[in-house]
């Protein structure tokens, strides 16, 4: 689906021209395609058909409330890396059950402030943000699903300033010590694993 296409030597965006846009919003400004957002969200959906599946879209990608908005309402969930993001997606009308908590740095206001709202998952990046999180978890009388972050030592051969999966890299346990760090999970009274995970 070709959204943005020149007409007659104008740029539109689907079926408004972006002059009309301009004129009425001034420049710069930000141009969105619903019918695009919503068609990628489809085909996700149409190859997760039959498989029970959660799609998130990563807010630090673009965290638009309208963006943020349109996805939670045609069913989408929500990666997160921050509190401020939580707050995003709860004011644009996302599903704290449909919401993943990741990254590295999580402060203890964020993970209980992410407990309270009940979200789906937290993506676990070291034994010491597990042993923090069932610590707090407690404190709330919860039990916090996890998935670990297992870090694989791949290289995916990209730009070095965007790898994540290379045991250099700040991202998630060290495989080598992922095993020990999951039954020292499941000995957690706070602590429910729900999954595992990687980024390459």
């Amino acid at each position: 689906m070709k959204v943005f296409a020149y007409r007659q030597g104008e740029l539109f965006a689907e079926d408004v021209p972006l002059s009309r846009i301009a004129q009425a919003y001034g420049t710069p400004t930000y141009v969105y395609s619903r019918a695009a957002i919503l068609a990628n969200l489809a085909a996700y959906q149409r190859a997760f058909a039959g498989v029970p599946h959660l799609l998130c879209y990563s807010v630090k990608a673009n965290s638009n409330l309208a963006v943020l908005n349109l996805l939670a309402r045609h069913g989408a969930g929500f990666d997160i890396v921050s509190g401020g993001e939580l707050a995003r997606v709860l004011a644009a009308g996302g599903e704290p059950r449909k919401v993943l908590f990741s990254g590295v740095g999580k402060s203890e206001g964020e993970l209980r402030e992410a407990l309270r709202q009940g979200i789906h998952c937290f993506n676990v990046e070291s034994g010491a943000e597990l042993a923090r999180l069932d610590a707090l978890a407690g404190e709330l009388g919860q039990r916090a699903p996890v998935s670990l972050r297992v870090n694989p030592d791949v290289d995916a051969r990209t730009h070095p300033y965007i790898s994540t999966g290379l045991k250099q890299n700040k991202f998630g346990v060290p495989f080598a010590e992922a095993f020990e760090v999951y039954v020292a999970a499941r000995s957690m009274a706070h602590i429910e694993i729900v999954g595992l995970d990687c980024h390459i």
